[in-house]
């Protein structure tokens, strides 16, 4: 658990050098400072052509990941230059490069507690095709990047895992730890790759997205929806398979608990390449997609991702401190339904606590520890329970036990959220990435659907939207001065007050699908996932994750001028994952970008095309990589 003894917070004069260049620009926590050339001037604006999208007649096309844009750097002299994109792969998941005592691994391949390699029920390497999240770190004179592995997906037969009969729900999962060089044209290539140890804090269970620290750290994510549960519900029997899975693959038969999942977790890197892995059980529990830190070291927005979620914000006690401190919850007051609506958002405070403290309840509690439950009948509950919606379309009877808040907050973080009158009717709550000079938060809603529309029979309706299946991306106004439910101050400047939807970032439905299968328009954003800001660019960086566009893509989203451009195509059916932009590092920029599930397109596609695709990708090789061509964004 950090402190503020933590090695972490022994800055070396490198990394001090590192926090001194952000000033406040937490988005670019891993950019490294290069020495910039006398004749070199500074940039003043950075513009992206459009990569045109593969058409149906170009299956070609459409079963790769390319970029055929261009970024146009104007400088503050009025010189103008040019830069190509290309898409490099470092390695697939496939790859050999996992070393474990002197073994070589695929980078996918999953591990137990004691790092021996797990295998599929056919005896081969069970192996993840998920490559989510990359932190690209300058620690020392060496670069090190962090990536998740976010679910098993595939078996090695090329069955899906979580469907085959006799097979586990989930598995436990992996992040790698990968050294990298860098030519002086700036191409990245692997020097060793490790897998990091989760032992010590009862293994990983789904990490999605993730993010950097102003520490230089990288922050993950458990995006453990099988193990939000109260067990009276019908979701019991998926919940209990999820344990058995992580028990018997992970634990080797001990019991898992699952309290010990749904946190944030950080993992330190240092020089020799030997990391320190924590979870912050002090930000609560949930379904995270990530966590994103404000510059101001302390508050952190958490993406809730699922049906029935919550917006959470953590502000720590002082900067860098994410074991102690005080967890909130959004109330949506909605002020129109136009546009992907707009609303002003209120704060309730659910508690505050240390990470020790939160371990200590995670270790003897059980939910029924927690709370009295009972079985809704028509929409009532018994006397004295309250009527409730989390996580699922399923309706809970709930009443808090006496001396029970803290553990409530912090172990049932929804629930609480629910009974306290905050708002748990996110959909699809995914990525989040703060602009620190304009003081914006932006927030990516795969979905605008089921609990963001308005329907009959809910225990609250605070969100009343028309449905949009490609969702949108929210923009909130940050502003300091806010107060909680009770009146009290909330210790931040960073606290999102108004959110509403930027034309330009509302996904566009068809009626009907297109010669590709697409059933939402090619060009607009679809289903947005990832994001990440550039402060250097200006820019809003957007990935999408879709069943709706046959292929997904990489948008690049400038806040001065509002152009939208789409610099990537990932290869039919692949999210695109791993979204961490560079503005600097050593005299180069990077776009961190990573495809999963290849060729997991939607039954809309033509059955002739789907085909041809299908003959094309070959499913078990998903990238990590990043798009390489940028000069130094400073």
């Amino acid at each position: 658990m950090r402190s503020l003894s933590h090695p972490g917070f022994l800055a070396s004069a490198t990394a001090l050098a590192v926090l001194t260049v952000l000033a406040g620009c937490a988005n670019t926590p891993t950019s490294a400072s290069a020495a910039k050339p006398a004749s070199h001037p500074a940039v003043a604006a950075v513009e992206f052509t459009d990569t045109v999208a593969p058409a149906a007649s170009e299956p070609d096309k459409m079963a790769r990941t390319y970029s055929t844009s261009v970024a146009k750097v104007t400088y503050q002299d009025g010189s103008v230059k040019t830069y190509p994109l290309t898409f490099n792969t470092l390695f697939s998941v496939q790859d050999k490069i996992n070393d474990v005592k002197g073994m070589k691994h695929p980078a996918g391949q999953l591990f137990d507690a004691k790092m021996q390699a797990l295998k599929d029920p056919m005896g081969q390497p069970l192996v993840a095709e998920t490559p989510d999240a990359n932190s690209l770190l300058k620690v020392g004179d060496k670069l090190f990047m962090v990536t998740h592995y976010e679910y098993d997906w595939l078996l090695s037969d090329k069955a899906v895992a979580n469907k085959t009969k006799d097979w586990y729900s989930r598995s436990p999962m992996s992040m790698t730890l990968t050294e990298l060089k860098q030519a002086k044209d700036g191409k990245l290539s692997v020097v060793k790759q490790n897998p990091v140890d989760f032992s010590g804090v009862d293994g990983l269970w789904i990490p999605c997205a993730g993010s950097q620290t102003p520490w230089n750290t990288h922050l993950g994510s458990e995006e453990d929806y099988d193990l939000q549960y109260n067990p009276a519900t019908k979701n019991a029997p998926k919940i209990a398979a999820g344990l058995k899975a992580m028990s018997a693959q992970y634990l080797g038969g001990k019991p898992a608990n699952p309290y010990h999942y749904g946190y944030i977790p950080e993992v330190e890197v240092r020089a020799t390449g030997e990391t320190n892995v924590s979870k912050h059980y002090a930000m609560s529990r949930g379904t995270w997609e990530l966590a994103r830190l404000a510059p101001d070291g302390k508050t952190a927005y958490l993406g809730d991702d699922g049906t029935y979620g919550l917006m959470a914000m953590y502000v720590g006690d002082a900067w860098g401190n994410l074991d102690s401190g005080s967890i909130y919850a959004a109330k949506w007051t909605q002020t129109s339904a136009q546009s992907g609506g707009k609303a002003n958002l209120n704060w309730i405070k659910l508690g505050h606590a240390t990470s020790d403290e939160v371990k200590a309840l995670a270790d003897s509690h059980t939910f029924s520890d927690i709370f009295d439950s009972a079985t809704p009948n028509a929409g009532s509950c018994p006397a004295s329970f309250s009527l409730i919606r989390s996580g699922s379309k399923e309706d809970e009877c709930l009443k808090l036990k006496p001396g029970q808040e803290k553990a409530a907050a912090f172990l049932e973080t929804r629930r609480m959220a629910a009974l306290m009158g905050a708002t748990t009717e996110f959909t699809k709550f995914e990525g989040v990435a703060i602009n620190a000079k304009d003081k914006k938060l932006y927030m990516a809603m795969s979905a605008i659907r089921d609990s963001m529309t308005s329907a009959k029979g809910e225990p609250t309706d605070h969100i009343q939207l028309p449905a949009n299946e490609a969702g949108a991306t929210y923009t909130a106004d940050l502003s300091g001065g806010q107060r909680d439910q009770h009146g009290n101050l909330i210790a931040s400047d960073y606290v999102a007050t108004r959110m509403y939807v930027e034309s330009a970032l509302l996904g566009l439905p068809l009626a009907q699908p297109d010669a590709k299968g697409n059933t939402a328009d090619d060009n607009k954003i679809a289903q947005p996932d990832n994001l990440f800001y550039s402060e250097g660019m200006r820019t809003l960086f957007i990935g999408e994750d879709s069943l709706i566009h046959t292929n997904n893509y990489l948008w690049a989203y400038n806040v001065d001028t509002q152009k939208l451009s789409r610099i990537m195509t990932s290869a039919a059916g692949a999210e695109n994952t791993g979204l961490q932009v560079l503005d600097n590092l050593d005299g180069h920029a990077y776009i961190m970008a990573n495809n999963q599930h290849w060729g997991d397109f939607a039954k809309a596609v033509p059955a002739a095309l789907a085909k041809q695709l299908k003959d094309r990708i070959d499913v078990f090789h998903a990238p990590i990589g990043y798009l390489g061509g940028l000069p130094a964004i400073k």
